[in-house]
């Protein structure tokens, strides 16, 4: 037993780790912040700025289109030692478009760093990614970026902090000097100023406060104790007594971060070099360790019930492929250890098809290249090798059946047809399509039945262009894009009957089968696209051709007659038939199912049914006028509408197909402010006007045709 007990000492590694995000805003200077962190930790020995304007480029964007743009588009991991603690680091996209790399970045992480700009404050997408932390309970700390800047005011970003976001957010430093007299911070827990001097920053100087800043700084400090001492009673004592330790502050601001009740704001300027030494302390200070946090998984032998994993390595292993790349060394797996130990040669199972992997190859990732290693244990994020897998399918060791709970994938706004200018390119296309349908869950592609088109999803008209333009670079594939396509379907309204018979006399064997019943329309809330009833007695139709007529019904469902796109909605029952003992056979009956259908179909007065999506704005009030508006002007139904602090929620039911083009209309009527999701939500009919419009257009598309 003794042995066991000496063994379970990596809790001491475990309580050194941190998984932290950067996330904020486009542009609020995050990839700069963790190039500087980098620096500081001795992972990278230069600092290359982010547009690449050196030739280089920042570390963490290893795509020629990230450099290009000087935006971040995919998440890059990496990691790094400050003293003695490891902090695996995962850089996020702040573009709206790109919300599925936040997403799932924030599932494996422990804590996150928010940064904010010190002059544009709390922006819309701040907004967002914070949303999204707190829908995965992310605790954080604030960095208040780009003081040097002219007209920066970190007072005001706090007030922001809390009347936008409703954090309560406290400062833990204050700057020496603003915009191009930027020379330090003030440290309000030790309560000495500290410069960042010599080469890059790297000379930190402890003095003593300014003597302009003592009253300041005595205030805020006093501000800090007040907010630190709601999250310990020791403190409280010790304040009363006068006897308050540093140990004691970092201790109560640690509990009240963790408990997402409080979040200490740091200051500073990534690309001036000041404040990311600090900021690294703070990281180590307050933020959370994979001990401090309740990581949950779904038991799949029992119903799906929660379980609490533990961050221990000598349990059974539970690990999460977060994210997926075709490096240029193969297929590369990012994967969160939560509990248990992996190593290289074992063998793990993917809970979603229970497949067996043997691992070969672990590494760590420092953004596109690696550094091998032999094992990992609970709270590492690592890289697996040729692991066929998607992402956000769990693996264990076998000793347990648990999913992690799955990630939230937003579904696809927007789609768009494509097709190579030159057919030689088409074995590229399918192999960039598959390869960025594995990696991004939001970026999806099927090929239309019935235009025989591909055609991609995504999240947005940025999301799309960025995989157009990834195509024609990495691939060489030159696209030609069309008009995005509404997925109509067919119905019918009301119950018809029919009654068909396929006589066919050829030399030889003729063809004979009668089939005869009604169909009825099974209500649309029933979800049911097709049903089939067999209610023939005495043999009418013999046993072994019931399945020829349902294969022939079947067949019909794929193209209506109105548009020529997928009917639904239809009961077919067969009540009466006739066959022949020579000329009766499985194609006969198939045939006679398919005219007994179109018949019946076109009696049953059928109608067209379009997508309706469930809408949702999120604004600041302000441009509550003008939300509504672009919603009433897309045929748009208003369910709700709701007001907290300063935002509204509007919630509507929209046609997909007046919901193109959207996203700019709505960008650039509430200056980028408000932000939409949409998901399927039912099918409706469509207005007879959009009927007889789009019927025009389909006989016209098939006269052509013929």
């Amino acid at each position: 037993m003794s042995t066991a007990v000496a063994e379970f000492k990596p809790s001491e590694k475990l309580l050194k780790t941190r998984n932290i995000g950067i996330s904020a805003h486009i542009d609020s200077g995050k990839t700069t912040l963790t190039e500087r962190i980098l620096f500081y930790t001795n992972r990278i020995h230069a600092i290359h700025e982010v547009r690449g304007k050196d030739g280089v480029g920042a570390k963490m964007d290893s795509m020629d289109l990230e450099r290009e743009r000087g935006i971040t588009i995919q998440s890059a991991a990496t990691y790094c030692q400050w003293k003695d603690h490891t902090i695996n680091i995962i850089d996020t996209p702040g573009h709206v478009d790109f919300t599925v790399e936040v997403e799932r970045s924030l599932r494996v992480l422990d804590s996150a760093i928010l940064v904010l700009c010190g002059v544009a404050g709390v922006q819309s997408q701040s907004i967002t990614v914070d949303r999204q932390m707190r829908r995965y309970n992310v605790p954080r700390v604030a960095f208040i970026n780009k003081l040097d800047r002219t007209g920066a005011n970190p007072f005001r970003v706090i007030e922001q902090l809390k009347e936008k976001l409703k954090h309560n957010a406290v400062p833990v430093q204050i700057p020496i000097g603003l915009e191009n007299d930027l020379k330090g911070i003030v440290d309000l827990v030790k309560m000495k100023a500290f410069y960042f001097e010599g080469k890059d920053g790297m000379d930190i100087q402890e003095r003593e406060i300014p003597d302009d800043l003592k009253e300041l700084a005595q205030k805020k400090h006093e501000e800090l104790l007040d907010a630190a001492s709601m999250f310990s009673d020791e403190l409280t004592e010790a304040l009363l007594e006068g006897t308050p330790t540093e140990e004691m502050i970092k201790k109560a601001i640690r509990t009240g971060t963790i408990e997402l009740k409080m979040t200490p704001v740091f200051m500073g300027s990534a690309f001036k070099n000041k404040g990311v030494q600090k900021l690294l302390d703070g990281v180590l200070d307050y933020l959370a360790s994979p001990v401090d946090v309740k990581n949950k998984a779904l038991d799949q032998n029992n119903n799906e019930e929660m379980i609490v994993l533990e961050s221990n390595y000598e349990k059974p292993l539970v690990c999460l492929a977060f994210k997926l790349e075709d490096g240029r060394y193969g297929q590369l797996t990012y994967v969160r250890v939560y509990q248990g130990k992996l190593s290289k040669g074992m063998t793990i199972y993917n809970m979603s098809n229970n497949k067996k992997h043997n691992v070969g190859r672990l590494c760590r990732m420092h953004s596109d290249e690696m550094e091998d290693i032999e094992s990992a244990e609970a709270g590492d994020i690592i890289a697996l090798f040729g692991i066929d897998c998607a992402s956000g399918d769990t693996f264990t060791d076998g000793k347990l059946k648990v999913s992690m709970e799955s990630m939230f994938v937003p579904a696809p706004v927007i789609s768009l047809t494509i097709e190579a200018k030159e057919s030689k390119h088409l074995n590229n296309l399918a192999k960039a399509l598959n390869r960025f349908t594995k990696e991004d869950p939001t970026f999806q592609t099927h090929v239309d039945a019935e235009s025989g088109q591909t055609i991609i999803k995504g999240m947005g008209e940025l999301h799309l262009e960025v995989y157009i333009e990834r195509m024609k670079r990495e691939y060489g594939v030159e696209l030609i894009t069309g008009a995005p396509q509404v997925a109509y379907r067919e119905t019918i309204t009301s119950k018809a009957d029919f009654d068909y018979t396929h006589k066919k006399q050829t030399g030889g064997q003729g063809q004979f089968g009668r089939v005869a019943g009604y169909m009825e329309p099974i209500p649309l809330e029933e979800t049911l696209n097709y049903d089939f009833v067999n209610k023939v007695v005495g043999g009418a139709i013999p046993r072994e051709y019931i399945q020829s007529v349902d294969k022939g019904f079947k067949s019909c469902l794929e193209r209506g007659s109105l548009i020529g796109f997928p009917i639904i909605g239809v009961r077919c029952v067969i009540n009466d038939g006739a066959y022949h003992d020579v000329d009766s056979s499985d194609m006969a009956f198939q045939i006679a199912g398919r005219y007994a259908f179109r018949q019946g179909f076109n009696k049953a007065n059928p109608q067209i049914l379009e997508p309706i999506m469930k809408v949702e704005v999120d604004g600041p009030s302000e441009f509550q006028g003008a939300i509504l508006g672009s919603l009433n002007q897309r045929r748009g139904m208003i369910l709700n509408t709701t007001e907290e602090d300063a935002y509204c929620k509007t919630e509507a039911e929209v046609p997909l197909a007046d919901m193109f083009g959207y996203s700019t209309v709505l960008r650039s009527s509430t200056q980028g402010k408000a932000e939409f999701s949409m998901e399927f939500s039912r099918y409706a009919p469509v207005p007879r006007n959009v009927a007889e419009e789009l019927m025009k257009k389909y006989k016209v598309n098939n006269k052509d045709e013929d």
